[in-house]
C-alpha cells in the first residue's frame, strides 16, 4: 500500500496529514481492538476470534477497493486495522499456547522470518502494481490475500486454547486481570522495547514513501526495491536471532541487538545533520536498524506474554495495544511535521533508536527473567 499512497493522496485531493491518516487510524483501531479480542479469545478459543476477525477483514479490504471519497476510505482502513488486531492478537497467543518462552522466541522468530518474505515481495508488488494498474489494484491484493488466509485458517488450523476461561468477559476478572499484567515488571519491559521498536519502524513506514518519492526523487518501482531491501535485513535479523537465543537468552540477544539500533539510529541521524540527504545515507543506515529488529521483535513479543500463560490473549492485547499508542502517535506528529526534508523522519527513527538502546541496555537488562514466581502467580 505504501508506494499507492501519495497517488491516493493526489487522487483524492487530500493533505498529507489526510493520507497519513489511512495509516494511523488504522493502526490505532488495530491497538483498540485488541482489548476486546483478547478477552474474546481467552474466552472462546483463538480459531472464531481469527475466523471473525479475518471475515471482516476481507469485506474491509473490497470497501477500501471501492472507496469514492477519502472519508470512505478512511472509514473501511479503520474496520480493516480493528479486524487485523484479531490475527495479530491471536498469532503471539497461539505461540505462548503451545511453546515455553525460550522456545517461543524461536518459533516467533521463524514465523516473523515469513512476515518478512511477505514484506519483502510486497512493496515491489505494491510499486509495480500502483504504476501500472492503479491504486485500487493494491487495495484489492490485501483483501485477497485476507481471503485466501481465512480459508486456510478455517481448513488447516486446530485450536490451542486448551483451558478456556469462562470468567475472561466477566468486567471484575478482567479489570483484575489487566491490572496484573500492568503491574508486572516483565511484562512493561519487554511491551516497552516492542512498542518503541515499533514506534521507529512506523516512522519509517509512514514518512517514506513521501520522503523517497519527493525528495528523494526516485521512482515507485526503485522505493519498491528500498522497502523490499530492508525486509531482507529484517529477515536476516530473525534468522540470527533464532541462532542466538539458545545460547545467550532472550536478554542477551536483546543486548547485543541494542548496540546495532544504536550505532543505525546515530549514523543516520549524524550523517543528516552532516548535510547528506541522500537516499543511501538514509537507507544503509536503516537495513542495519531492521537487522536488529529482527532480533528485537522475536524476544520483546514473546517476553511481553511469557509471565502470563493462563490470559496469554489478555497480555498479547496489552502489547499490542501500547504498541498502538506509540504508532499512533508516531503518524499523528508526523502529519503535522512532514516539512519536504529528510529530517522529521530520520530524527524520529534515531529518537527511537535511543529509547531502544536505553531499554534493551537496562530495563530489559534488569527485569526481563521470566521468572517461576511470576508464572505461578499466573496460575494461581
Amino acid at each position: 500500500y505504501l508506494p499507492a499512497l501519495p497517488t491516493v493522496v493526489e487522487v483524492f485531493g487530500a493533505t498529507v496529514g489526510q493520507g497519513q491518516l489511512t495509516l494511523t487510524v488504522l493502526l490505532i483501531c488495530f491497538g483498540v481492538a485488541q482489548l476486546i479480542f483478547g478477552p474474546l479469545s481467552d474466552r472462546f478459543g483463538r480459531r472464531p476470534v481469527l475466523l471473525w476477525g479475518l471475515g471482516l477483514y476481507t469485506v474491509a479490504g473490497v470497501a477500501n477497493t471501492l472507496a469514492p471519497t477519502m472519508a470512505w476510505l478512511l472509514a473501511a482502513r479503520a474496520v480493516q486495522g480493528a479486524a487485523m488486531g484479531a490475527a495479530v492478537m491471536c498469532a503471539r497467543a497461539i505461540i505462548r499456547d503451545l511453546y515455553a518462552p525460550a522456545e517461543g522466541a524461536r518459533v516467533m522468530a521463524r514465523a516473523l522470518s515469513g512476515l518478512g518474505v511477505i514484506a519483502l515481495c510486497s512493496p515491489l508488488l505494491g510499486g509495480l502494481m500502483s504504476s501500472v494498474l492503479g491504486w485500487r489494484w493494491v487495495l484489492a491484493v490485501l483483501a485477497l490475500f485476507g481471503a485466501i488466509t481465512w480459508v486456510l485458517i478455517a481448513l488447516r488450523f486446530e485450536e490451542t486454547l486448551r483451558q478456556p476461561n469462562p470468567q475472561a468477559l466477566q468486567f471484575k476478572p478482567l479489570v483484575a486481570n489487566w491490572l496484573l499484567v500492568l503491574r508486572n515488571p516483565t511484562f512493561l519491559c519487554w511491551a516497552g522495547l516492542l512498542a518503541a521498536s515499533y514506534a521507529a519502524l512506523f516512522t519509517y513506514l509512514a514518512a517514506s514513501s513521501f520522503v523517497f518519492l519527493k525528495v528523494y526523487g526516485v521512482t515507485q518501482a526503485h522505493y519498491g526495491l528500498a522497502m523490499a531491501s530492508i525486509s531482507g535485513s529484517f529477515i536476516l535479523g530473525t534468522v540470527v536471532c533464532r541462532h542466538i537465543v539458545p545460547r545467550f537468552g532472550l536478554q542477551g540477544a536483546v543486548r547485543r541487538a541494542s548496540v546495532l539500533t544504536a550505532f543505525a539510529g546515530c549514523a543516520m541521524g549524524l550523517l543528516a545533520l552532516a548535510g547528506v540527504h541522500t537516499w543511501w545515507a538514509f537507507l544503509l543506515p536503516m537495513q542495519l536498524f531492521l537487522f536488529a529488529h529482527g532480533i528485537h521483535q522475536p524476544c520483546s513479543q514473546t517476553g511481553a506474554v511469557a509471565p502470563f500463560p493462563h490470559m496469554a490473549g489478555v497480555a498479547s492485547a496489552l502489547s499490542g495495544f501500547l504498541l498502538t499508542v506509540a504508532a499512533f502517535g508516531i503518524g499523528a506528529w508526523l502529519g503535522w511535521r512532514i516539512d519536504g526534508t529528510v529530517f522529521p523522519m530520520v530524527n524520529g527513527v534515531w529518537f527511537w533508536s535511543v529509547v531502544i538502546a536505553v531499554l534493551g541496555l537496562t530495563a530489559v537488562q534488569k527485569y526481563g527473567a521470566v521468572a517461576a514466581s511470576d508464572v505461578a502467580a499466573d496460575v494461581a
